[in-house]
């Protein structure tokens, strides 16, 4: 098994302007070639410039890298079929180890054991994160309605 490190970036503040204004000019490209399927882009190492093929895929998630990065956020990618540890699964939910492993043993996320250690996949992983927050809006949506029914709100 490959070791996920899931460890946050972020930006200091005196570069996410430059994110921003990357942001801007990769959504524009994007837009202006919706059909595109694949992205060049002109790479500088001192004074040699080569082009390199992308893509568009990989344009669009740089677009959303730059997005979370330039308004302050810090971000980790995962691939959906990493197998995270109990902790790197808490940290990415922001849970304590305790709780998730409550989630795991209450069969709320899918995960297997490996010799007596916990593994999830991080895409049961944000199954299960998409999940509660569904159920968080329901609830939410429910409190407002019972609220505006009382004339509380």
């Amino acid at each position: 098994m490959t070791k996920t490190d899931i460890r946050p970036v972020r930006l200091p503040d005196d570069k996410q302007e430059t994110a921003t204004h990357a942001l801007t000019r990769v959504r524009a490209y994007l837009a202006e070639h919706k059909d595109a399927t694949q992205i060049t882009v002109t790479v500088q190492d001192g004074g040699d410039r080569e082009p390199l093929a992308l893509p568009r895929e990989a344009v669009e998630l740089l677009a959303s890298l730059l997005a979370h990065l330039g308004a302050g956020r810090a971000v980790s990618i995962v691939p959906s079929d990493a197998e995270l540890t109990t902790q790197q699964a808490a940290d990415l939910l922001n849970v304590s180890r305790p709780f998730l492993v409550g989630l795991l043993e209450a069969g709320e996320i899918e995960y297997r054991t490996v010799g007596t250690h916990r593994r999830i996949l991080a895409s049961s992983l944000l199954a299960y994160q998409r999940e509660d927050d569904h159920r968080r809006r329901l609830v939410a949506d429910e409190l407002t309605r019972l609220g505006q029914e009382m004339g509380t709100i």
